[in-house]
């Protein structure tokens, strides 16, 4: 049987919410959208590339914990109640992504924060080089 396991970031929104930063399930990894929050202060600045940058490094230490990185990526998801503010990001996500060129979706809709301009989700499979599969005795 597939183990099935959550990681944590320690978000206040996690805990009030019900939800997981996470989910391990075999060798998938599913980031929940997460925003430009640092959650160990529960700030967020107001400038659109610094809280991409912010996500990035929360989704990075997720699949850390989990036992990849940002290469595994297969899937992202944009989010932003404000289409103008997606070029901008463009070149930190090129940095990022270019070489993974995960499947990709944007999607203009509203947050649960009027200060989150941008909130990204992704999907990620471990590999034999990534870590080791969780499986149940």
């Amino acid at each position: 049987m597939t183990e099935r396991r959550a990681i944590m970031s320690g978000s206040t929104f996690e805990e009030e919410i019900g939800y997981a930063r996470a989910v391990v399930h075999g060798d998938w990894v599913h980031v929940s959208g997460t925003t430009g929050f640092d959650y160990a202060t529960m700030t967020i600045s107001e400038d659109v590339v610094e809280q991409v940058e912010q996500c990035l490094r929360t989704i990075e230490a997720a699949l850390a914990e989990a036992g990849c990185s940002l290469s595994d990526v297969v899937r992202v998801r944009y989010l932003l109640p404000d289409r103008e503010d997606f070029e901008p990001c463009w070149p930190t996500l090129r940095r990022r992504f270019a070489d993974i060129r995960p499947a990709a979706t944007m999607l203009v809709c509203g947050l649960a924060d009027p200060r989150m301009k941008i909130e990204i989700e992704v999907d990620a499979r471990r590999t034999a080089t990534s870590g080791p599969t969780l499986t149940a005795d």
